[in-house]
């Protein structure tokens, strides 16, 4: 890892990043569905949307899949858009029920690797696809799913404390693709054991061990930390120190890597020696990585370094702000 890399210029690369600014485009959907939201009652901005059902609550969740990835590797492009959704419901402390799909592509063989890609997928996570919708496009490609999942307890990104410790629970082996931006850690585990530890998630919920959490996406560690930030209507403090990317992978495109097994939680001090031994446990790395601080900012630390990352006071990020 590169630690000569000064904060200044590490907050710049991270802010300038074009995943950073693909989530800043969210804001005027976010702003366009507010009044739906409040009359419905269910919060938006989360992994999935929390929809009260009897003792639990049902989770739906959507996710697409850049179309750059979908011309260049269909088939990889098909598996992401399960791992994506069965990543979304098991970051809120629940279980996925059934996926469908809507697929577009002009031509026939692009439109079967994508659908081997999310049969393979959704047949190791022992999820099954349902349905689904096929557009023969002109020229585009797209792949995209929707996820049903249900949770008895909800990990949310609204809950986070200021004093609360970031802990970011991941996977140490894998595969760093540094072309596609993606850590996989999916390939090296056998399906029982990459079930095992999605179910620590639900397992953490349930026993009332973390305050919030959201899968690291699109946007790396750096932009999940700031949008749990942003839903919580608090700030951060990433200590950089504390960071590992795995063998080749640089710092700043390791921070805003999708990880194809990630979670940042928002712990309780009281609380996390209980997640780390059950993370650990189940033979899942738990890093503390930051602290929740009441000020809306987000900071990048080095030591007594500091440098601000996003001023949510003054800048909305995906505009997710209760």
């Amino acid at each position: 890892m590169d630690r000569s890399l000064t904060l200044a210029a590490l907050a710049d690369a991270l802010r300038r990043a074009e995943v950073f600014r693909n989530k800043c485009r969210i804001r005027p959907m976010v702003a366009l569905f507010g009044g739906q939201e409040q009359a419905a009652g269910i919060r938006n901005g989360d992994d999935a949307a929390a929809i009260p059902d009897g003792d639990g609550f049902l989770l739906l969740a959507a996710e697409g899949i850049v179309d750059s990835l979908v011309r260049r590797n269909p088939y990889l492009a098909g598996r992401c858009a399960v791992l994506a959704n069965i990543n979304d419901i098991y970051a809120m402390g629940g279980r996925p029920l059934a996926m469908v799909d809507v697929v577009g592509t002009p031509d026939e063989a692009t439109a079967r690797e994508i659908c081997r890609g999310m049969r393979d997928a959704a047949a190791r996570y022992r999820v099954p696809v349902v349905g689904g919708h096929l557009l023969r496009t002109a020229f585009d490609h797209s792949a995209s799913m929707a996820i049903l999942g249900r949770a008895k307890t909800c990990l949310t990104s609204f809950d986070a404390r200021p004093g609360d410790s970031l802990v970011l629970a991941t996977r140490p082996n894998g595969a760093w693709l540094g072309d596609l931006g993606f850590w996989n850690a999916t390939l090296p585990e056998d399906d029982a054991t990459l079930i095992a530890h999605l179910e620590l998630l639900p397992a953490c919920a349930e026993a009332g061990l973390a305050r919030a959490g959201k899968d690291v996406s699109m946007a790396g560690l750096a932009g999940t930390a700031l949008m749990l930030a942003e839903s919580s209507g608090v700030g951060c403090r990433l200590d950089v120190d504390a960071l590992s990317p795995p063998p080749g992978a640089p710092l700043t495109p390791w921070l805003l890597a999708f990880m194809s097994y990630g979670f940042l939680l928002a712990v309780a001090p009281d609380k996390l020696d209980a997640v780390v031994a059950l993370f650990t446990a189940g033979g899942v790395r738990t890093v503390p990585v930051g602290e929740v601080c009441r000020e809306r900012q987000v900071w990048l630390t080095r030591g007594e370094e500091r440098e601000l990352l996003w001023d949510l006071e003054t800048t909305p990020f995906v505009g997710g702000a209760p």
